[in-house]
């Protein structure tokens, strides 16, 4: 029993580290996107979004095709992390947490989808 949740547990942080490279290789390419396209900056929120989307999804795939077993389980762990890692990063480099419609909504969408994910993973092995 200790051997199958020490495995899960280095399987989470396997697949975070997983999501947040995607994250950071994503970040570079929307960068120089938008200095070398006409790509307005205005649009920074919703390509925020669909980085998290996009890596939180292929955390969960492997996260849920490495445990074999409750993937939507495994999957919104996996995107509820993500999602409380970014607030602290953001808290302790940018600004102060603010508990907004703004934060409750990009939440249940890391949730969401990695609850999605999960499920996808599983069904994919």
């Amino acid at each position: 029993m200790r051997d199958k949740s020490l495995d899960r547990g280095i399987y989470i942080l396997k697949s975070l580290a997983i999501s947040f490279v995607f994250t950071l290789i994503l970040v570079l390419v929307v960068s120089l996107l938008l200095t070398y396209t006409s790509l307005k900056e205005s649009r920074i929120p919703l390509l925020n979004t669909i980085i998290m989307i996009i890596s939180i999804t292929i955390g969960s795939v492997y996260m849920a095709i490495k445990v074999e077993e409750n993937g939507w389980l495994n999957g919104g762990i996996i995107g509820a992390l993500y999602f409380l890692t970014l607030v602290l990063l953001n808290y302790l480099f940018v600004k102060p947490f603010v508990l907004d419609i703004y934060s409750i909504s990009k939440f249940f969408i890391a949730l969401v989808t990695g609850i999605i994910a999960g499920i996808i993973g599983i069904n994919i092995k």
